[in-house]
């Protein structure tokens, strides 16, 4: 492979990898805590971009039952969200390493 080959695959891949950010920063997943009472939704960058919480489950004399059940609901959505995102780098990064490997099953992002 020439210099020019290769310097022309990293600019492939560096395009690539800004194309995979922003289709990250769009990807939307959803996570349910307390029977649905409490939705959590956060991107693909990991980042929580909204929380809703059923009013029924607002009650001032047991804010620990609420808070347990956010910090749940936040934690499931960033799970979620990891494996949306591993699973769309996998997707986008495929056979751009040699021997058919990608970026998403190394770990890196």
């Amino acid at each position: 492979m020439n210099m020019a080959d290769m310097f022309g695959k990293l600019t492939d891949m560096q395009k690539k990898m800004e194309e995979a950010k922003q289709q990250l920063h769009e990807l939307e997943v959803e996570a349910h805590a307390g029977g649905g009472m409490v939705k959590v939704t956060a991107n693909g960058n990991r980042e929580i971009t909204s929380i809703k919480i059923d009013k029924d489950l607002v009650d001032p004399n047991d804010t620990e039952m609420l808070e347990d059940l956010v910090v749940a609901g936040i934690n499931q959505a960033l799970k979620k969200a990891e494996e949306a995102g591993q699973e769309k780098m996998s997707e986008i990064t495929k056979g751009m390493l040699p021997g058919g490997m990608d970026l998403g099953n190394l770990g890196l992002k």
